[in-house]
Parts: structure tokens; C-alpha cells; sequence
């Protein structure tokens, strides 16, 4: 299934899962349809290029941090196998979810627990593919996190990311204003009843990422990184928005100013050592 047909399904989705339109919010304004449109979709492209579309048989995946489930279910439909963990409110909604997409593939591929990720840690050498999607900027300590992924990773394994450019202008100006310095905290975590040390919108440059990541045991090539999301919601106003997202892959594949600063997606892979 390709990411533009599982799009239009989950579009569908959303009439029935009402719960889910706050946060997916494609149902909302028809005038930031296509701006939210492209980006969820390049994302999920990004995914379907090195994943699905990699060929590799047996695949043992884990989701850190899956959420509502929608990439497992998106590697579900595409007959691959993933294991989801995650540690958000609306973990009840997964189970809806996959009676909603049993009539288009097979969802028992998927299976998915609420756990943190320091009290379960997976045994070694269990995974090909990591997938931390709008995650890894909540995981503190975060070289514990990475250690445990490099251990649990097999040979030869791989972390793909989805993430925030911590560079953007905008974006850095928004979270401190909503944060300030405080990049860290501690939540009370209501259903495992214990305090969690969570990174506070806490989003990195690729730099940063990259410099971590190699103090643990990776390394992130430059043909595995993308940026996305370049436009703001009213340039698609008055857009051809499939031309918009041609261009902002043009200027997305130069180094330079404005992808550094001014995209505000960004995906990379980090290989296992």
C-alpha cells in the first residue's frame, strides 16, 4: 500500500476515530489541507523508501514511541512486522484502530504496549530497524536511550528518525517561549504510578543529533538525511502544491542557509557501527 493510499483511508479513518482530529487535524481548516497534507505524507514516503522499499525479508522492527500507531500500521499494510511501545494517554485508541484497518490488511503484524523504555529494556541484538518518530527529542537520559538502541540492535542494524530541526528560526523562537530554558522535567506518569525524566520539547540540530549519536556507536551518512516542510500554510494558499513540494525538494537537497534554518522536518538514519 502505497503512503497516498493509506492517506486517503485514513482520511476516512478520521470520521470514525473522531478522538484523533485534534491531533491530526486534517479535517479541520481546508486552508492548511495540502500544507499538512505534503509533510505527513513526505514523512511516511521517507519511511516507505528505506523500509518497505529495501527488499529485506524477516524485518523485526520496534516503534519507540509509536503513538496512535499509525507507522506500524502503515509497515502493517505493506506486510512487514513492528512492535510498538509508547507512553501516551490515547494507547486505548490502538486496539480501535486495528479493527478499523483488519479490512485492508493483516494488523495482527502490529502489536503494541504501554512501557517505558528504561524499566523494559529489549534483549540484545533482537532488532534490524529502530523507529523513533517525534520521540527522540523526549528521551533523557538521552545516551542511556541510545545505548540501549545500539545494544538492541543487530549488526549491521539501523535508527531511523523523525524529527524537528532543532535549527529553525521559528520554531526555536516558539519553544522558548513555551519552555524557556527548561529542557528537561519530570511527569508523574498516572498508569505505571512513578515520576519519568522526559526531554521537554527538548528538539536538536542534525549537528547535535549527529555528535551524540556518534559518542554512542553510529553514524548518520549525508544520503540518508532529508529535510522537510520548507512553506508556511498561506504560501499554499495561492499554490500549486504539488510544484511547492517539488521546489522545496530542490532547495531541501543543497546545503546551505535556508535548509539549515529555515525547513522545519527533519529525517535521518543513523547506522550501527
Amino acid at each position: 500500500m502505497s503512503p497516498e493510499q493509506f492517506f486517503e483511508l485514513m482520511l476516512k479513518e478520521l470520521e470514525v476515530h473522531t478522538e484523533m482530529q485534534p491531533y491530526y487535524k486534517f479535517l479541520g481548516k481546508q486552508s492548511s489541507w495540502h500544507f499538512r497534507r505534503n509533510y505527513f505524507l513526505e514523512r511516511l514516503r521517507y519511511i516507505q523508501k528505506h523500509i518497505v522499499d529495501g527488499g529485506e525479508k524477516n524485518l523485526e522492527i520496534w516503534d519507540c514511541g509509536c503513538g496512535y500507531g499509525t507507522t506500524c500500521l502503515f509497515l502493517a499494510m505493506n506486510g512487514i512486522k513492528t512492535y510498538g511501545t509508547t507512553l501516551e494517554f490515547y494507547f486505548e485508541t490502538v486496539q480501535k484502530r486495528k479493527d478499523y484497518w483488519s479490512q485492508y490488511g493483516d494488523t495482527s503484524l502490529f502489536t503494541c504496549t504501554y512501557e517505558n523504555l528504561f524499566d523494559n529494556q529489549p534483549a540484545p541484538n533482537s532488532y534490524n530497524w529502530i523507529i523513533v518518530q517525534d520521540t527522540l527529542h523526549h528521551l533523557e537520559p538521552i545516551n542511556d536511550a541510545l545505548q540501549i538502541f545500539n545494544k538492541s540492535l543487530r549488526k549491521g542494524g539501523k535508527i531511523l528518525s523523525v524529527e524537528e530541526n532543532g535549527n529553525n528560526i521559528i520554531q526555536r523562537i516558539k519553544l522558548y517561549k513555551y519552555r524557556g530554558n527548561k529542557r528537561i522535567i519530570t511527569i508523574w506518569d498516572e498508569r505505571l504510578q512513578k515520576d519519568i525524566l522526559i526531554g521537554n520539547e527538548n528538539i536538536r540540530s542534525l549537528a547535535n543529533w549527529r555528535t551524540l549519536f556518534e559518542k554512542n556507536g553510529f553514524s548518520i551518512p549525508d544520503s540518508m538525511v532529508q529535510y522537510v516542510r520548507y512553506y508556511l500554510p498561506f504560501q499554499y494558499r495561492s499554490a500549486d502544491p504539488e510544484k511547492l513540494l517539488q521546489k522545496e525538494r530542490e532547495i531541501q537537497a543543497a546545503k546551505g542557509f535556508r535548509r539549515e534554518y529555515f525547513f522545519f522536518g527533519l529525517n535521518f538514519i543513523a547506522e550501527k557501527k
